[in-house]
C-alpha cells in the first residue's frame, strides 16, 4: 500500500504533497482542541499497535500479502482527526527510519491512508454506528472495508496518471486482491475493536473510566507483533508490490538515502531474528514517542 519513490510523476506527488499539508494541519488543529487529555497515552499506544501490525503480511492469494492499515482502527478508538495525526506519525517514520513508502511521495500515502482512508474508515460508523449492535458491527467492518478499498483504489489513480502502464488483466487482478485485503481489514478491525470493548469497556471513542487495562493490553500485543510476530510474517510481496511487478515497474522504486533499518531490519545485527525484531521494537518506540509527545505539546498549547 506504501508508495515508494520513483513510481509517481513529478507533478502527482508535488500536487499530493501540497494537497496533504493543510489536510494534516486542519487534523492537528481539531486533535489539539477536541481530544480529551486523559486519553493522549492511547496516541501513543494505538499508534505503536498499528505499527506493529502493519509489519505482519499475511498470505491473500496467488504469491501476494496483505496487512492490517488501521485506518479504520484508529478512527473507532481516537477519532478521525486524532487518527489522522497517528498516522501521518506511522507513514512519516516507515519512510523516514524504514525505507517503506517514499519521501516524496509521502503526501500521496497520507493523502491515501492518513487522510481519505481514515475518513473513509470512520463514515460508516458515524452514519450508522449510533444503531443497534448488529449496526454497529456492521458499520465497523464496513469501514475497515472502505478504508483499505479507497486507500488502494486511489493509488491506482496517482499510479495511473504518472503514466504506469496498467493494463486490464493487470488492473483486474489488483483490484481482486485489493477486495480481499479490504475484507480481511474489516474482519480484523471488527474483531479488534470487540475484544478491546469486551477487555475494557469504554475504551473505543470515550473518555469514561480508566483505559489502563486496554493500554496495557494494546502495548503489550504491539510488542509481541513487533518481537516475535515478524518471524512468522509472510514475505510474498503485498498487492502493490506485486502491481509494480505485473507492470513492470518495480525497478524504478528509489531511496534518497541510506538507513540503518531500511526494510525493517537493524542491518548491523548478526542474527535474522534479532535484525527484524530490533527494528520493530524501535519503531514502535519511535512512534509511541512521537505520538505521545504530540499529545503532550497540544495539551500545553491548549491550556496556555
Amino acid at each position: 500500500m506504501h508508495i515508494p519513490d520513483g513510481f509517481l510523476s513529478t507533478q502527482v506527488w508535488a500536487a499530493l504533497d501540497v494537497l496533504a499539508a493543510p489536510a494534516v494541519g486542519l487534523a492537528v488543529r481539531k486533535t489539539r482542541r477536541e481530544f480529551d487529555e486523559g486519553r493522549i497515552p492511547l496516541l501513543g499506544v494505538m499508534g505503536a499497535f498499528v505499527f506493529a501490525a502493519q509489519m505482519i503480511n499475511f498470505p491473500v492469494g496467488i504469491g501476494t500479502s496483505g496487512h492490517l492499515v488501521g485506518g479504520a482502527l484508529l478512527a473507532y478508538v481516537l477519532g478521525w482527526p486524532a487518527a489522522s495525526v497517528v498516522m501521518t506519525a506511522i507513514l512519516a517514520i516507515q519512510a523516514l527510519v524504514f525505507q517503506d513508502g517514499g519521501i516524496l511521495a509521502l503526501g500521496a500515502n497520507i493523502t491515501n491512508m492518513a487522510i481519505v482512508g481514515v475518513l473513509a474508515g470512520y463514515l460508516p460508523f458515524h452514519l450508522w454506528g449510533g444503531g443497534g449492535a448488529t449496526a454497529r458491527k456492521i458499520a465497523i467492518f464496513a469501514g475497515g472495508f472502505t478504508s483499505v478499498l479507497v486507500s488502494a483504489l486511489l493509488a491506482l489513480v496517482q499510479l495511473g496518471l504518472s503514466g504506469v502502464p496498467m493494463p486490464a488483466p493487470v488492473a483486474g487482478i489488483s483490484v481482486g486482491l485489493f477486495v480481499v485485503s479490504a475484507l480481511l481489514e474489516g474482519a480484523i478491525t471488527l474483531a479488534v475493536v470487540q475484544a478491546l470493548e469486551t477487555i475494557n469497556p469504554g475504551f473505543v471513542r470515550t473518555a469514561r473510566g480508566s483505559h489502563s487495562r486496554g493500554a496495557a493490553i494494546v502495548l503489550a500485543t504491539a510488542v509481541f507483533l513487533a518481537a516475535v510476530g515478524v518471524i512468522f510474517a509472510s514475505t510474498h510481496p503485498d498487492g502493490l508490490e506485486q502491481l509494480a511487478i505485473n507492470a513492470g515497474i518495480s525497478q524504478r522504486a528509489t531511496n534518497l538515502f541510506a538507513t540503518p533499518f531500511a526494510d525493517y531490519e537493524a542491518g548491523f545485527l548478526q542474527s535474522a531474528w534479532l535484525r527484524k525484531a530490533a527494528a520493530g521494537l524501535a519503531g514502535l518506540a519511535l512512534v509511541c514517542a512521537a505520538c505521545i509527545g504530540f499529545g503532550r505539546f497540544a495539551a500545553r498549547k491548549r491550556s496556555a
